[in-house]
């Protein structure tokens, strides 16, 4: 028995877990070791896909399921099994797939079974390939196979709130369209977000809504913020994020996650 039995504490990824550069630093590697010594459950939920998250999976010490794909995917990197997985709806290609070419500057990332095609490549989608380390083929909006799991557009921040308006104006009751960072619209099935699969992994492991906590710094963690018996963001979070009233923790470089684990530990 420990004194996190029955806690659950999800935390994004990139810039809250990990920093800009991709390291983990050794205060929340040593934070988590800790809090699941003492029987705490501690999983990631990104906006990360399976094929872009998968390398990085063993870095971050997780020993639950983790919330891929923005809130649309649920995966146990310990089992090898997807276990939830929603898809885009079918008219997805005709009605998200033009629209790079109707905005220019505008590219688009599309995700079918693992793989990843892209439309309207430039700077911003080149930038997201060296950040992940994954990438695709240049395709026709046409010869992406169906379904698509999720689509990303990437471009100036003016540009994406027009398409964001647009999704949203004409489909809002078929997706999801919030922003990861500035530069990336992630757009998933309607219902699909990281609040929304965070409670499903919590039914699914018994975990009471009073014993679970999520970290996120920016617009796409909100919906899991909102779930969190108390909800947490790093210094460096997204001005939206902090007129939430998320409790700020210190800069994800110095350790935001081994900063809410010392707080949880004076919880508990």
């Amino acid at each position: 028995m420990g004194k996190f039995d029955g806690v659950l504490l999800c935390t994004d990824y990139d810039d809250t877990f990990c920093t800009a550069t991709g390291e983990v630093p050794q205060a929340n590697r040593e934070a988590v070791a800790y809090f699941r010594a003492e029987g705490g459950l501690f999983t990631v939920a990104t906006g990360r896909a399976h094929n872009t998250f998968a390398p990085y999976a063993s870095l971050a010490g997780i020993n639950a399921p983790a919330v891929l794909s923005n809130g649309s995917q649920l995966y146990d990197f310990a089992a090898g099994e997807m276990l939830l997985d929603v898809c885009l709806p079918q008219s997805c290609r005709e009605e998200l797939g033009p629209l790079p070419a109707a905005s220019p500057g505008v590219g688009m990332e599309a995700y079918h079974k693992g793989a990843m095609y892209i439309v309207g490549h430039n700077a911003w989608v080149d930038r997201h390939i060296a950040k992940v380390k994954v990438t695709g083929p240049d395709t026709a909006v046409e010869d992406i196979p169906l379904p698509w799991g999720k689509a990303i557009f990437m471009a100036e921040h003016p540009d994406l709130l027009s398409v964001q308006q647009h999704i949203l104006s004409r489909w809002g009751e078929k997706y999801e369209a919030i922003f990861s960072n500035p530069h990336m619209l992630e757009v998933t099935a309607k219902g699909c977000n990281k609040g929304g699969m965070v409670l499903e992994l919590a039914r699914r492991l018994g975990i009471e809504r009073k014993n679970l906590y999520c970290v996120g710094d920016n617009q796409n963690d909100l919906p899991m913020l909102a779930v969190s018996a108390i909800p947490f963001t790093p210094a460096n979070c997204a001005p939206e994020v902090k007129a939430a009233g998320a409790q700020l923790l210190c800069h994800c470089e110095e350790g935001a996650i081994a900063d809410l684990i010392a707080r949880l530990d004076k919880l508990y």
